[in-house]
């Protein structure tokens, strides 16, 4: 068995909750003083840890104008502010380019590397490159089927085919008959594992429809075309909050009797649930992503711990947001949290 990044041919399922007493833990290493942590990050907890100053590198598939990325990356600052971490942030959606910034990260030999794995097989060989430098990769969001088969130590994320499958059955007991699954980003492996699991469990029809998710207005022409063409469409599954919010504009101008629901949450979504825009948000957590990946590697440098026992995901999702408990929600997604 490797020591640094342990491994069993036992699969087992962790869910975030086995990760809150880590963290119950991991403020007891922290002082009881540090207003500025406290001010530095909305949600982060109070006081800042007496342990030698780290670096760590959080590299991921970010899209320009994704905001699903703004609450990643405000988890994995919140627990840079507390266990006294300089964060070194860094994002491109083009694979290549996402391993050449984990080769810069390598380079200025970090104390520890979070990446997301929506493309895993080009990031494998980078990843080699980093275990062989002894600095601990732990994956988030992306990548819940590669991590081990990529030899990272943890992952942090939701089973994007549960995730799916979920919301399939969610769409049967709506009465939904057609769907379309809206992928802004093609080769994504999660976004497809998405779309996937939705088309295993729902029992009516389901066709992937490929936008190109970093133009907006591209977005909308082409739901709305789909629309026009086929009005017996009566959902549009969409796999992002912004893409959501543009769906329902296009649902609008079509006058389409196709409702939307969506994969992931921001406050301007929440607030679309509640007024009835929005059926509802598979919720993975995104902030808790962030804060945990970066919270395991101080953990891992100074106490020798790891979540999961090195052989299971740390499951931050799936939940459903609707009508029922979006009240509940949206405060903490006012804040960005969620």
């Amino acid at each position: 068995m490797d020591r640094y990044y342990p491994r069993s041919r036992r699969m087992a399922s962790v869910v975030a909750v086995a990760a809150a007493a880590t963290l119950i833990l991991a403020g007891c290493s922290s002082s009881s003083g540090g207003k500025e942590a406290e001010e530095s990050a909305e949600g982060a907890s109070a006081g800042k840890a007496n342990t030698p100053r780290m670096t760590v590198a959080l590299v991921t598939h970010q899209a320009p104008g994704d905001t699903f990325w703004d609450i990643v990356r405000k988890g994995a600052e919140a627990a840079a502010a507390k266990d006294n971490i300089k964060l070194d942030y860094s994002a491109d959606p083009n694979a290549g380019n996402q391993a050449t910034l984990v080769q810069t990260a390598i380079d200025k030999k970090v104390d520890g590397i979070a990446i997301t794995l929506a493309k895993p097989d080009a990031l494998k060989d980078v990843i080699s490159k980093a275990k062989a430098a002894n600095i601990p990769v732990v994956g988030l969001n992306s990548g819940v089927s590669e991590w081990q088969k990529l030899g990272l130590m943890e992952f942090f994320g939701q089973d994007e085919s549960v995730a799916g499958e979920a919301l399939g059955k969610r769409l049967n007991e709506a009465g939904a008959k057609k769907a379309v699954c809206v992928v802004q980003e093609q080769g994504n492996i999660g976004l497809t594992q998405r779309c996937d699991g939705v088309k295993k469990t729902f029992e009516g029809s389901l066709e992937n429809l490929n936008v190109n998710g970093t133009d907006m207005p591209s977005v909308k022409s082409t739901i709305t075309a789909k629309l026009k063409q086929d009005s017996d469409i009566d959902y549009v599954v969409t796999l992002g909050a912004p893409f959501a919010m543009t769906a329902t504009q296009s649902v609008d101008e079509t006058g389409s009797k196709a409702k939307v629901a969506t994969f992931d949450l921001n406050k301007e979504l929440t607030g679309a649930i509640a007024k009835g825009d929005i059926e509802f948000a598979v919720d993975q957590q995104p902030y808790l992503q962030g804060y945990l990946a970066i919270d395991s590697l101080w953990l891992y440098k100074n106490n020798g711990n790891y979540m999961g026992g090195g052989e299971a995901p740390v499951l931050t999702g799936p939940a459903f947001v609707d009508k029922t408990n979006v009240e509940t929600i949206d405060k903490f997604a006012a804040k960005g949290t969620r």
